[in-house]
């Protein structure tokens, strides 16, 4: 087992990020839209990590060929998705298996998806069974709901789904599904979740539409007639990623960070917004609006953040949680986060994760259901963390070791989203790593 030991941070910082990890969420979304379209797709500022490696090498089993120049990615699509010699191996990635299962269902061919242990144990029946109810033929471990999962693409039903959770990948599933129905869809959310499909569709000539309908907000999907056009994209960097390192400059007096060249797509920027109301001094500069808006974070140490309740827009925020834990652990006061059952079915159980990790620190936390309670403290324990294999565990109690000294157990698993992110937390403190 790999592990990290981070040491203090005994002095103020100042970094310019301009190496944060690009976006995770649109790296993926790059490499399986490219096969909607018949001309060549051309991404700069590719995520080169595990996770979003797998979805490209998906690809490449379906018959795409990939031009690479460093994270300058050309993907040439084939005429048709051809049906693959080997299992698709989604790695860690719960994006890549539940985007794929919908993109999948409606190619013809046979079509087996599987990933690591991690991700073998993390449910799919929210994609499986709405897909399912539409013509999707898809079986798997326990009905369809673990991995690794079986599709035969079949010609699918237009439909008219209400989700009971408002997350982006079931939606993106269902979309991708509907490109391939027989007629129109609706698709409906309570709360508008990470919005990257619908944004990257329309500029591929999606026809992709908001209408109402009984005083309510649904998406219409207009089934494809033709290939889309091709992407021509620069990735940003990823605001998930840099949040590490906004909550660290929150904490350590007299710090900023500047993370440049971001989404600030505002389905992306809540825990941003969160930390600004806990009191950090947070400033959004944007510099382009094509398929995202994007431009520059600068987040500046204020003082003691202060306790704040998280209960809303729940899904803007739902990765960046486990990071903000670390915030609230040192906020003045009780904060609570509520309606995050979410958390529960992520790479680990983040709710479980970060309330044993808090605790290990000296932290005093209560659990929920849907969330946990902190009280605040002025100061962390040093602690040893497991990180249960989970990449956002993992980085979010390295940054608490900038307060007290930490080791973080299993840290492996950060290559699947972020391999430099101990490149750059050397450069605020002493990282140690070993294989223990």
């Amino acid at each position: 087992m790999i592990t990290a030991n981070i040491s203090k941070c005994n002095e103020e910082f100042e970094l310019e990020l301009n190496s944060i990890a690009p976006d995770k969420s649109i790296s993926h979304r790059c490499a399986m839209f490219s096969l909607l379209s018949d001309k060549p797709s051309h991404i700069k500022n590719f995520l080169l990590a595990e996770d979003t490696l797998s979805s490209l090498n998906i690809a490449k089993e379906l018959g795409a060929k990939i031009e690479q120049n460093g994270s300058d990615i050309t993907i040439i699509p084939p005429k048709e998705i051809q049906e693959p010699f080997n299992v698709l191996d989604c790695g860690n990635a719960g994006t890549g298996m539940r985007l794929y299962c919908g993109l999948l269902s409606g190619v013809d061919g046979s079509f087996v998806l599987t990933g690591d242990k991690y991700l073998r144990n993390r449910p799919m029946a929210r994609v499986t069974k709405p897909l399912r109810e539409i013509g999707a033929k898809i079986d798997g471990r326990e009905y369809g709901n673990k991995a690794p999962l079986h599709i035969r693409g079949a010609k699918l039903k237009p439909f008219k789904y209400e989700s009971p959770i408002d997350s982006a990948q079931v939606k993106s599933a269902l979309i991708l599904a509907a490109l391939n129905a027989n007629g129109v869809s609706f698709y409906r959310e309570n709360l508008l979740s990470r919005d990257h499909t619908e944004r990257m569709l329309r500029g591929m000539g999606a026809v992709i539409e908001n209408v109402t309908i009984d005083n309510r907000e649904w998406i219409k999907i207009e089934p494809l007639n033709k290939p889309l056009n091709p992407l021509n994209i620069k990735v940003p960097a990823d605001p998930s990623s840099g949040f590490f390192f906004a909550v660290a400059a929150a904490i350590v007096p007299n710090s900023k960070v500047i993370i440049k060249d971001v989404s600030l797509n505002p389905t992306r920027v809540e825990a941003y917004i969160v930390l600004q109301k806990m009191g950090a001094k947070v400033t959004f500069i944007e510099k382009e609006n094509i398929y995202e808006p994007i431009g520059d974070i600068v987040v500046e140490y204020n003082g003691r953040l202060n306790s704040v309740e998280v209960s809303k827009n729940i899904a803007w925020l739902i990765d960046e949680l486990p990071a903000l834990s670390i915030a609230m652990a040192l906020a003045n006061g009780v904060s609570r986060v509520s309606n995050a059952k979410e958390l529960r079915v992520k790479e680990s159980d983040r709710i479980a994760t970060v309330v044993k990790g808090l605790r290990e620190l000296g932290v005093e936390v209560k659990e929920f259901e849907d969330g946990y309670e902190i009280v605040g403290k002025e100061t962390l324990n040093s602690g040893t963390i497991n990180s249960f294999g989970d990449h956002r565990i993992a980085m979010s109690f390295a940054i608490a070791g900038l307060i007290c000294n930490s080791t973080i157990e299993d840290i492996e698993c950060v290559n699947t989203s972020f391999p430099n992110f101990f490149d750059i937390l050397k450069e605020i403190s002493k990282v140690d790593i070993s294989d223990s």
